[in-house]
């Protein structure tokens, strides 16, 4: 396992699904691994208390995970975007792009972070 920096940097979105009252803020902060940037921890979070359960959850494992010697861990994203709500998900607002859940929204985001990083 990576050891963590003192300090890193790292950019905080915010999404609105349709499908729950509050925002949801996720940040991902990166390091330099093998002399690649990459993101190797990340914090959900919301106003919205009846998800805090699998949001500390989903948080604390993708940040185990991208701690982890290696390549970047890319099966990531693709678990995350397919992860599907039984209401068979939504479009995000404002883009035309349809989402499987929530837990697919993070993963669209983190797959957004990752391409501007240029590691996938």
């Amino acid at each position: 396992m990576l050891d963590r920096p003192d300090i890193l940097n790292g950019t905080t979105y915010k999404i609105r699904p349709p499908i729950i009252d509050e925002a949801v803020y996720i940040t991902i902060n990166d390091a330099d691994v093998d002399g690649v940037t990459r993101p190797v921890e990340v914090f959900i979070n919301s106003k919205d208390m009846k998800n805090f359960p699998w949001i500390s959850c989903v948080t604390r494992l993708l940040s185990a995970q991208l701690r982890q010697n290696g390549k970047f861990p890319n099966f990531i994203i693709n678990e995350l975007l397919e992860t599907y709500d039984p209401s068979g998900g939504y479009f995000v607002p404002g883009s035309g792009i349809k989402v499987n859940s929530i837990v697919g929204h993070i993963g669209l985001v983190i797959k957004k972070h990752c391409e501007n990083l240029d590691i996938l």
